[in-house]
């Protein structure tokens, strides 16, 4: 029998969850993602050395302020691994918008289109990339942009159902639920410790809005993402695409037992219905939701740390 890595991929896309290329070549993914923690690491690592030699060098020929330059850096880096990361992989690769415009919808366009204009420059088209933006209600405001200028959104940070069925209705190319942070937080809040895989409140979560979308047609792809266990992943099977990191790629690489399509919309459960539509409905429902929101909130500030970081790092 085929290891359950390669079972996963017979049901599921697999994405790797890493800048790491060496990794990405083992592996072998359909997709790779990136965001400003993993281009951190990834800066740091010697293959890396000359792509940002090359940024740094390429931002002081845009001349402006150290912001501005700054600014240029990391997207010329973002874009460079990215380009790196493409020559190894048949699909597309995601790249993050600064996170410290999640609440600014017209600064978060222009962000995508400069990324988008980057890749071009270096000859890779638009349809091989996906702009990843947090799931906030401006955020997904600018992927409805986006997308109808044929820019393909990949909203991360995603913990609610609020936020999963906006991005449906704003016809989000992909969506990236974050299965383990979810369960971090129900540990963290609640009285119970551990969760049987079947009972993991990420799990559940993303089930959920897997089954809402095949229920009600939306093309948005579910990837889930923020793996803490094997047993999450397994759960989960089935599922659109599942972005996965290289510690965990290896544990199913390494297992050969049977894993089971657990995920299909040929069985989507009980009739799950629409919520409203609008920023206030968006918002309360969120509000009603300490996980999504505490979580929405911490993730952007993590982001924000590691890009600061990034940006440190080009500085020096």
């Amino acid at each position: 029998m085929s290891n359950k890595l390669d079972q996963l991929k017979s049901m599921t896309d697999v994405v790797a969850d890493t800048g790491d290329i060496e990794a990405i070549e083992r592996f072998t993914p359909m997709d790779a993602t990136t965001n400003p923690s993993l281009l951190l690491k990834a800066a740091q690592l010697p293959q890396y050395a000359n792509l940002v030699i090359e940024a740094k060098a390429w931002a002081q020929q845009q001349g402006g302020s150290e912001a501005d330059q700054l600014a240029n850096c990391s997207d010329k880096l973002a874009v460079a691994i990215g380009c790196e990361i493409l020559k190894i992989i048949p699909g597309k690769i995601s790249t993050e918008v600064d996170s410290r415009l999640s609440f600014d919808t017209p600064a978060t366009i222009e962000k995508a289109r400069k990324l988008i204009g980057l890749y071009a420059e270096a000859g890779i088209e638009a349809n091989r990339v996906l702009i990843k933006i947090a799931s906030t209600w401006e955020g997904i405001k600018a992927a409805e942009v986006l997308e109808k200028e044929g820019i393909n959104c990949n909203l991360t940070l995603l913990f609610g159902f609020a936020q999963a069925a906006a991005c449906a209705e704003a016809g989000v190319f992909l969506i990236s639920p974050f299965v383990g942070r979810i369960l971090d937080w129900y540990k963290a809040n609640t009285d119970k410790a551990e969760y049987a895989a079947e009972e993991d409140p990420g799990v559940l979560s993303v089930s959920r809005i897997y089954n809402f979308y095949k229920q009600h047609n939306y093309s948005t792809v579910v990837m889930g993402a923020s793996f803490r266990n094997m047993g999450e992943i397994e759960q989960l099977a089935g599922c659109d695409r599942l972005t996965i990191s290289p510690g965990l790629l290896e544990e199913l690489a390494n297992d050969n037992g049977s894993l089971e399509k657990k995920l299909s919309p040929d069985n989507t459960g009980e009739a799950i219905a629409k919520p409203g539509n609008t920023e206030q409905a968006f918002r309360w429902a969120m509000n009603e939701d300490a996980m999504a929101t505490e979580k929405l909130a911490e993730g952007i500030r993590n982001f924000t740390i590691d890009q600061i970081k990034l940006e440190t790092l080009l500085k020096s």
